[in-house]
């Protein structure tokens, strides 16, 4: 099958890197949002990253007006009808992904593939909201959508090896490298992450070792580009509790259990860098660690 019009359902961080690449890739891409603030937020959001894109001379001037002709808005549901593909990036709350792909699946052509970008969730409960289950994956990008060049096609027991094909094509169509996996929580990525996540605020609560020191730590001996505790930030504290307990609630083991600290600071609305303040305080430059009085 090829693809030809790409449908976006939330135009947050991820959801507008993933139909900024889309773009970009020179398909047309619909960016849907549940109401006009949130779709020019979204819209602003791809703007602004290929502003800076032309700032820092990657791109020419004239490259954001050809990305942006790609590239439309709306906010009623029913102009996703036409789609050949529908990414799901809304909040990962799945309860609402339930509700959301139910009413897709009255409203699209039954040619149009689903894919989820859910970071944890089982792509199989999801997909059984839905009469097509031979046209149904999930494609995990990861943040931001823009750089990371990895994907994870997730496969349920029962999706088409054409939907499979047609999903890892339209991946390597936007530079990114796919991977194939099987439907099991946490995917590859985040399984082996999130209790390296876990044992970071661990040793932090216990008074090991600072923020600061941490994030060095990962970074000069074990060459990672950015430490744990920058790159909670950059996921959002709140997704990443939502995905803890998640996995948690799966495998009954405490290596995926979220420590409380994380919780106050979702409780606090520290969520990251989305909000200005989470492990860091992002109205300084640099960042300065937060005060949390551990």
């Amino acid at each position: 099958m090829e693809i030809k019009k790409v449908g976006v359902v939330g135009l947050g961080i991820m959801g507008s890197g993933i139909a900024q690449i889309s773009a970009e890739a020179g398909f047309d891409t619909l960016g849907h949002e549940i109401n006009l603030e949130y779709l020019n937020k979204g819209i602003k959001i791809i703007e602004d990253s290929l502003n800076r894109g032309i700032a820092k001379g990657k791109y020419e001037k004239s490259y954001k007006d050809e990305v942006l002709a790609k590239l439309k808005g709306a906010t009623d549901p029913k102009e996703l009808s036409d789609c050949d593909l529908i990414i799901e990036a809304i909040t990962e709350n799945l309860e609402l992904k339930k509700e959301l792909f139910r009413k897709l699946d009255d409203i699209c052509n039954k040619k149009t593939i689903f894919a989820t970008n859910t970071s944890s969730f089982s792509i199989t409960e999801l997909a059984v909201c839905t009469s097509r289950l031979e046209k149904f994956v999930g494609m995990h990008f990861f943040n931001p959508a823009q750089v990371m060049k990895l994907v994870e096609i997730v496969q349920t027991l029962v999706v088409s090896r054409e939907t499979i094909n047609t999903v890892f094509n339209y991946a390597l169509s936007m530079k990114k490298q796919p991977i194939l996996v099987k439907d099991s929580h946490g995917f590859v990525v985040n399984i082996l992450l999130n209790p390296y996540f876990v044992e970071a605020v661990r040793l932090l609560e216990q008074g090991i070792a600072s923020v600061q020191d941490i994030d060095q730590a990962m970074k000069l001996g074990a060459g990672y580009p950015m430490g744990p505790f920058t790159l909670m930030d950059l996921a959002g504290l709140d997704t990443l509790v939502s995905a803890f307990d998640y996995t948690y609630n799966v495998y009954k083991d405490r290596k995926y259990a979220p420590p409380l600290l994380m919780r106050k600071m979702v409780q606090l609305g520290y969520l990251g860098r989305k909000s200005g303040k989470g492990f860091y305080d992002y109205s300084t430059d640099p960042p300065q660690p937060v005060n949390l009085n551990i």
